[in-house]
């Protein structure tokens, strides 16, 4: 399949990581957030992400661990790592999952040329393409490194560009305490950064779900956002909303 046209108008664009523990409520319209009471928090929803997959060591008990919560979150595939495991991706389908694209090699596309960026990304929107029979509707640059120029070309290749609010620090060695210590600080719209190879993050799982529960918050997928959702210097245009 060729690239989609501009069907996606162009967004402001992110460039460093969050820090954990910085998070930010978000509403689906500007203006609107989540405050805590002290009593019963705001029910609303949180995406919970992963990144780098599929991973066969880890991903049939990350998924189990999902099924078994009730609860469905997003895959950041890599375009190589679905090539080699396309019954992995179709794993991820079955379940309920959202599928996303997180380039085909996982390279600092800031530091690529306009020409191999773009490669980049189709040929991994295509391979997914190719395993799930959909377009992947949703793209997040490795490391969270992105600029105008990626922003142009996710909106040509017709996805939205996904960060995060709150980052695990798993890929950093984070400890299972310490993930869902993180998941804490989510708020209502939020998104949660993890990697399907990391042990900890599937490990704290259950908790994580079990806590955002108890806070009246559930795993939703990932939306537009009519306002920016703050990430280092610059603003990002997506957040989490019911299934």
């Amino acid at each position: 399949m060729q690239a989609q046209p501009d069907s996606v108008s162009e967004r402001a664009r992110p460039a460093p990581r969050t820090l954990v523990g910085e998070s930010w409520d978000v509403g689906h319209e500007c203006g609107t957030s989540s405050v805590e009471t002290g009593q019963e928090p705001v029910r609303g929803y949180v995406a919970l992400t992963f990144d780098d997959g599929p991973t066969p060591e880890t991903l049939p008990s990350l998924l189990d661990a999902l099924v078994t919560a009730g609860a469905r979150a997003t895959f950041f595939n890599r375009g190589d790592a679905a090539e080699a495991h396309p019954d992995l991706v179709r794993a991820q389908r079955d379940a309920g999952m959202w599928i996303g694209s997180h380039t085909m090699t996982h390279p600092h596309l800031r530091e690529t040329g306009e020409r191999e960026a773009f490669e980049e990304m189709n040929r991994a929107q295509q391979a997914l393409q190719r395993i799930t029979g959909e377009w992947p509707p949703l793209f997040r640059p490795p490391f969270g490194e992105t600029d105008e120029r990626v922003g142009v070309l996710a909106a040509r290749l017709g996805v939205l560009e996904v960060l995060w609010t709150v980052d695990s620090r798993d890929w950093a060695g984070a400890t299972e305490d310490e993930i869902v210590a993180a998941a804490r600080t989510l708020r209502p719209g939020g998104i949660f950064l993890m990697h399907d190879w990391a042990r900890a993050s599937v490990d704290a799982l259950p908790r994580i779900i079990g806590e955002l529960r108890e806070r009246g918050l559930h795993p939703g997928r990932i939306d537009v956002s009519p306002c920016p959702v703050p990430f280092g210097d610059t603003p990002f245009h997506a957040t989490a909303v019911a299934p």
